[in-house]
């Protein structure tokens, strides 16, 4: 019978109840009942410890012997490869190795080595029981098997233990051979051969080795930061490299060093002299043997946070990625031979990238200008880390967010100097002007999108919504444009012109989805992967992508971007952004500050993006001009490059676009006497009458232009002053369709007399 009292004592009577079902507990007072648990609980112990004795025996009977340690050659290379089977990197080809002994090794490294990875290296057995219990309360918690590894373990793994996964067999291997290890060697003689077996990154084993890598020195000519710098390394050697493109390893040799003054082995004033040496430091060049050295580095990266550092340093796996080095190899001339033209243009790197857009397959990746070009900060890679203000390079999801609302490729804005509200209580008016510094009146959207007008474009943005059109831009792959209630009121109406920085890999998955007919595919560049002995870790599968834009808005969009015709105002006829017998839909943007230059294009195959600008974000020379020089050559010839014997492909038009005539400069259907044009629209928004600018009196046609100002926050209608003002400043009285009589006003319920008003 169950103990109703449990319900009165909380945590205690959960026990009794338990005790009250156990077998054989009917009619047995509570001693009785504890004595009845107390033997179950001895059978458990006793079956453990019989299951650890047997997984021990059962994962130690085909172990290798400690021994190799001392003759271990670390064969195991792995190798990264382009999609055709081109190897572009072997981490351990022509392995830099030398071993050196233990009184030859400046004690700085030893101390810090032991201070940053095992404490209690001269006290332990080989082992951490604290670092097990961690890893058993990882499988619990299901978050993995993870625990701080000794010196002698992460020897063992690194030389002994070919299996890199992060497995409960693998650490029971580890644990028994770490127990071995231990008790054949002395502590210094482990000491000695974790410095010369572990990997220091790229092809680089030892101490000896890292030292005539990263310093150009033997091991013992080693200062405190420098030794400092080393000891960080074997935790994650592609992460803390200072090849990776990043400076990860300022924070990793700053705990180093916070560590040695923890266990005394330093003072603090030498920590933080060391600790700015750091900062200073300038490391030997890198390995030239390297193929597409940034996409290496960039996949090293990926590899390293699903299999772990080992894995990729020293696991024998090969790696087979998107990238077409045919292509990456072109581009990476184009780079570096167009910026080395723009020396006087103050301009000193540049990145790009080509990629299907099918199936988000990255083809070739240009990081930097030149990698191993130190002084322009060449192993960082610009297309990926680096965070540019994309100018107006995304104006295209402003209008396909448009479009989406029902406006059509032949909505006309006018662009005239007009005040948006800003938002910032000092400045409240947001007056941006054209990149050719002139007001143009009335625009379809068609060339105002492809003449790349501001006004008309923060217009846009102001009718659709920067919440709505921020969402398009998240959904096609912009990160920065998460539409989450902080982002949204962190900016304003300059989003249009770039108000939030992206990278150049974002805009390249926003450009993609594009160029699929509004499919979004994320960007993969690995194809697979296997391990020393063939078997398949990770196999890549093409997936369907993820709708974002209709079709119809998908196929306008792109039209109009490669609508040369829609764009021969600002860029001429002859421009960058034209290739020769091939459709190609593009679109550059340029800040206003000239700090950074774009230019992204793509067919319905391939999409190249390329970027210009100074990785210390100073601006460029002002003669910078989108279409002409900066990223649009560049552009022009890699796309030029890709293309080059393949047929022109077209954007398959959808069956509920149509064809229509339409009024040239107002929009509405043919008007007698005016121009006219083809436009495409979506089945419904279709023109079904002229525009009703054009309003007839006494015989006479007139313009009546009104735009109401949704923005307004004072009642005071701006954009309907901007067009009042423009019209006074670009006709006179003469030209007389654009002042049309106050009767005429009145009967449209326009009162002459009164300023305009906002928008209810």
């Amino acid at each position: 019978m169950v103990d109703f009292r449990s319900r009165r004592r909380g945590g205690k009577g959960l026990i009794y109840t338990f005790l009250h079902l156990l077998p054989g507990s009917k009619g047995k007072s509570d001693i009785e009942l504890w004595s009845v648990l107390a033997k179950y609980a001895f059978f458990a112990l006793i079956g453990i410890v019989i299951v650890i004795v047997f997984l021990f025996i059962w994962y130690g009977k085909d172990l290798p012997q400690p021994g190799k340690l001392i003759t271990s050659s670390l064969t195991e290379s792995t190798r990264i490869y382009d999609r055709n089977g081109i190897l572009l990197y072997s981490v351990y080809k022509d392995q830099n190795r030398a071993y050196v002994q233990l009184k030859d090794i400046p004690k700085n490294l030893q101390h810090a080595t032991i201070a940053i990875e095992d404490r209690n290296f001269y006290q332990n057995s080989g082992f951490s029981v604290r670092g097990y219990l961690r890893a058993l309360w990882g499988i619990v918690t299901f978050k993995g098997i993870s625990g701080g590894s000794t010196l002698t373990q992460q020897l063992v793994k690194n030389v002994l233990l070919q299996d890199t996964r992060q497995t409960i067999q693998r650490k029971i291997k580890e644990l028994i051979l770490a127990i071995q290890v231990d008790k054949r060697y002395t502590k210094d003689q482990i000491l000695e051969m974790y410095l010369n077996d572990v990997p220091y990154g790229g092809a680089n084993i030892g101490v000896e080795a890292a030292a005539e890598s990263y310093f150009g020195k033997h091991v013992n000519d080693l200062d405190l930061a420098q030794a400092a710098f080393i000891a960080g390394l074997p935790q994650a050697p592609s992460l803390y490299s200072p090849f990776s493109g990043h400076k990860y390893y300022l924070d990793r040799t700053k705990a180093v060093l916070t560590a040695m003054v923890e266990e005394n082995y330093i003072t603090q004033k030498q920590a933080d002299i060391a600790d700015k040496e750091v900062g200073e430091m300038t490391f030997s060049d890198t390995d030239r043997s390297i193929k597409a050295p940034h996409f290496v580095m960039y996949i090293k990266q990926l590899v390293a946070q699903q299999f772990g550092d080992a894995a990729v340093e020293n696991g024998g796996l090969q790696i087979y990625t998107t990238l077409d080095y045919s292509i990456e190899q072109k581009a990476e001339d184009i780079v570096k031979t167009e910026i080395g033209k723009l020396k006087n243009y103050h301009v000193a790197n540049g990145a790009a990238m080509v990629m299907n857009p099918k199936n988000g397959q990255i083809l070739a990746m240009v990081g930097n200008t030149d990698y191993f070009d130190n002084t322009v900060d060449g192993n960082y890679n610009d297309a990926v880390d680096a965070k540019r203000q994309p100018g107006s390079s995304l104006k295209p999801i402003i209008y396909a967010t448009g479009l989406m609302k029902g406006y059509t490729a032949s909505t006309v804005f006018m662009d005239v100097k007009t005040d948006f509200p800003s938002g910032d209580p000092t400045h409240p008016n947001y007056t941006p002007v054209n990149y050719d510094g002139k007001f143009h009146g009335p625009v379809q959207m068609r060339f105002a999108l492809g003449n790349s007008m501001n006004i008309p474009a923060v217009k846009m943005l102001a009718l659709v919504g920067i919440k709505d059109a921020m969402t398009t831009g998240y959904q096609m792959g912009i990160d920065s444009w998460e539409p989450t209630s902080q982002n949204v009121s962190q900016v304003g109406l300059s989003l249009v012109l770039g108000g939030r920085e992206v990278t150049l890999l974002h805009e390249m998955t926003a450009y993609s989805t594009l160029a699929d007919g509004g499919v979004r595919h994320d960007p993969i560049s690995i194809l697979k992967i296997t391990d020393s002995h063939g078997n398949t870790l990770f196999q890549n599968k093409d997936k369907d992508g993820t709708k974002v834009l209709p079709p119809d808005v998908d196929f306008i969009i792109s039209h109009i971007l490669l609508d040369n015709n829609a764009r021969t105002l600002e860029f001429g006829p002859s421009s960058y952004l034209v290739i020769p017998g091939h459709t190609v839909s593009v679109k550059t943007g340029t800040t206003d500050d000239k700090r950074d230059n774009w230019t992204m294009g793509y067919t319905p195959s391939y999409v190249v993006g390329v970027w210009v600008g100074n990785n210390d974000n100073s601006p460029m020379n002002q003669a910078i001009s989108s279409g002409l020089t900066g990223a649009s050559p560049i552009w022009n010839k890699i796309m030029t490059s890709v293309l080059k014997g393949k047929p022109d492909e077209q954007f398959q038009k959808p069956d509920n676009v149509n064809a229509v005539t339409i009024d040239s400069l107002f929009g509405g259907l043919p008007v007698d006497g005016q121009p006219t044009r083809v436009e495409y629209f979506i089945k419904g928004t279709e023109p079904t009458s002229k525009s009703s600018v054009y309003q007839e009196k006494d015989g006479k046609m007139y313009y009546v232009v009104r735009e109401n100002d949704p923005v307004s926050t004072d009642g005071i209608n701006r954009w309907q002053i901007g067009i009042d003002n423009w019209i006074h400043e670009n006709h006179s009285a003469a030209d007389y369709q654009w002042y049309p009589p106050d009767d005429l006003l009145k009967s449209l319920g326009i009162n002459p007399t009164q300023p305009p008003s906002p928008t209810p």
